[in-house]
């Protein structure tokens, strides 16, 4: 897929992995837009050349489709869906509270598993329509789960179940949208240094970067860009998980 002259849908797009994507793709001659929640939207700032950040939940139905409506009046192809949205808490299946909350757990699903896979359909469906390239491609999705999918740490049970069921879908989706020329991939990051780990003291996020059997560091949220634009040019790969993560695996807590 050529990204030049495309147009790109990337949730999360106010900060972290889709702030750092949308950039990419955009100085790859992609326009963007990229969906994120309206406090954030308002707080994000001035936005690289050929961003424009829309206020959108992606658990909802109809925010997407106006998001998607957007791209189309404004006479753009959608060729690429990339979905960063997600929510992280940290619970125990019991705790020194009782039970995890079941309204924080449906929560959690609901925007890391649900909110991808209503983007995926919805980006789906408007790529149907469109005319595939030389190779019969009409697009790409890529969704974002983790290296939790596989390797939860303690108190990540919603997390670690939601991402699972990113890196579940992969293969499904991209078998049911083979038919259309719509590639799926899901890209599992390891520790990145986006936003929500300015929250960790200087000793915890060295000792997260010890973990890292090389590089020995945390990943930048740059990297998982670039991951996403190297995924974009390589037309044979589809239906697969990849971990981005310095080969690390996670130990239980």
């Amino acid at each position: 897929m050529d990204i030049a002259g495309t147009a790109a849908l990337v949730t999360g797009a106010a900060s972290g992995l889709g702030a750092a994507t949308a950039a990419a793709l955009a100085e790859r001659g992609a326009t963007v837009y990229g969906l994120d929640l309206d406090k954030a939207v308002a707080a994000a700032g001035d936005q690289p050349a050929g961003v424009t950040l829309l206020a959108a939940d992606v658990t909802r139905e109809e925010p997407v489709r106006q998001a998607l409506a957007r791209i189309a009046a404004d006479g753009a192809e959608l060729r690429l869906a990339v979905s960063c949205a997600g929510i992280a808490p940290s619970a125990r299946v019991v705790g020194r509270r009782g039970a995890h909350d079941l309204d924080l757990f449906r929560t959690v699903i609901d925007v890391n598993l649900i909110g991808t896979f209503n983007v995926l359909r919805l980006a789906a469906e408007a790529m149907t329509a469109l005319e595939p390239d030389a190779s019969g491609q009409r697009g790409l999705i890529v969704n974002t789960a983790s290296i939790a999918a596989f390797e939860g740490q303690v108190g990540q049970i919603a997390y670690a179940a939601s991402k699972a069921g990113v890196a579940g879908m992969t293969i499904t989706a991209a078998r049911d949208l083979a038919q259309h020329g719509i590639r799926v991939v899901t890209i599992a990051p390891g520790i990145v240094d986006t936003p929500m780990m300015a929250g960790f003291s200087e000793e915890v996020r060295s000792g997260l970067a010890a973990g890292v059997p090389f590089p020995q560091r945390l990943a930048a949220p740059a990297e998982y860009a670039r991951l996403v634009t190297m995924v974009a040019e390589h037309d044979y790969l589809n239906g697969e998980t990849i971990r981005m993560d310095g080969a690390l695996r996670m130990a239980p807590r």
